[in-house]
C-alpha cells in the first residue's frame, strides 16, 4: 500500500521574468545614444569643442576656465559689467582673473538657444561667441583668434 506523500512546503520560486512574461525592463536607450544626452549637456559639448579647436592655436587657453550658465545675472561667477546696456542680453562674457580665480569665459546657454533653430546654427553661434570672448580676453581681434571667424 501506498504511503501518503507529505505535502511539499511552498517555497518561493526565484523570479526570472516580470509578471506578464515580457522579460526584464531596461533603459529606453543606452547611454551612448544621443537620446540620453540632455540639451544642456549637448550645449556644454559645443562650448568645449570650440575651446578645443582654439586651444590648438592658442595654448594659453589651457589656463582659462570655460563656464556655461543658463542666463546672465544668476550665476556665482557674475561680475557687474559697467559698460553693459540694460536692453541687450549678452551671449557671453570674458572675466579677467581676479580674487583668486583664473581667467573665465562665460557662455549663456538660453540666450544662445533662443537665437538658433537647429543644432548646426547653434554650433556656429556658440563658436562665434567663444571666439569673440577669447579675443576680448586676449586683447585681439576675433579674426586673428580664428581666421574663419564670420565666414560661415
Amino acid at each position: 500500500m501506498d504511503t501518503p506523500v507529505p505535502p511539499r512546503q511552498s517555497e518561493p520560486r526565484p523570479r526570472r521574468r516580470d509578471r506578464h512574461g515580457r522579460g526584464m525592463r531596461g533603459p529606453i536607450a543606452p547611454p551612448q545614444v544621443p537620446l540620453s544626452v540632455t540639451r544642456a549637456d549637448a550645449f556644454v559639448d559645443l562650448v568645449y569643442d570650440s575651446r578645443d579647436r582654439l586651444e590648438r592655436r592658442w595654448p594659453q587657453l589651457q589656463n582659462v576656465d570655460f563656464i556655461v550658465l543658463e542666463v546672465p545675472g544668476f550665476g556665482t561667477d557674475e561680475v557687474p559689467d559697467a559698460d553693459a546696456d540694460g536692453e541687450a542680453v549678452p551671449l557671453g562674457r570674458a572675466v579677467p582673473a581676479a580674487g583668486g580665480y583664473r581667467d573665465r569665459i562665460v557662455i549663456y546657454r538660453r540666450p544662445v538657444e533662443i537665437r538658433t533653430k537647429s543644432r548646426d546654427e547653434r554650433a556656429l553661434l556658440v563658436h562665434e561667441v567663444v571666439v569673440e570672448q577669447v579675443a576680448e580676453l586676449l586683447g585681439l581681434s576675433p579674426e586673428s583668434v580664428d581666421p574663419r571667424y564670420g565666414q560661415d
